[in-house]
């Protein structure tokens, strides 16, 4: 297992979702945050670029789970991908960030709920 590759493909999905979140979730989130003005509605112009978020999310979120559960490379002594315990925190940080993935991805369908 690569530790590095999981961490950045985890961070890479997260950044992904915000981006295919980010016509839909983004101006909601600002307004309630205090931002506002007219420049806000230009955030809809990602609204095409939507589905290829979307790819890059399930492929990177795909490769950090392969990373993670299924090659079970013997690791040496002293390393970090020998340590139980930082096993668990890479598998909890990816579990946090599929569900970050998964709000900000299904954001045109909550956000109406939420207005």
């Amino acid at each position: 297992m690569k530790p590095k590759t999981t961490n950045v493909s985890i961070l890479g999905a997260i950044v992904a979702a915000f981006g295919a979140g980010l016509c839909c979730a983004g101006p909601l989130i600002l307004l309630m945050l205090g931002i506002s003005g007219s420049w806000i509605a230009t955030l809809t112009l990602f609204e095409p670029y939507r589905p290829l978020f979307i790819l890059l999310v399930v492929s990177l979120l795909s490769w950090s789970a392969w990373t993670l559960y299924w090659p079970q490379v013997a690791c040496d002594d002293g390393t970090s991908c020998a340590q139980p315990i930082v096993q668990s925190r890479r598998k909890i940080l990816f579990w946090l960030g599929v569900i970050t993935a998964t709000i900000f991805v299904t954001s045109n369908t909550w956000v109406l709920w939420v207005i």
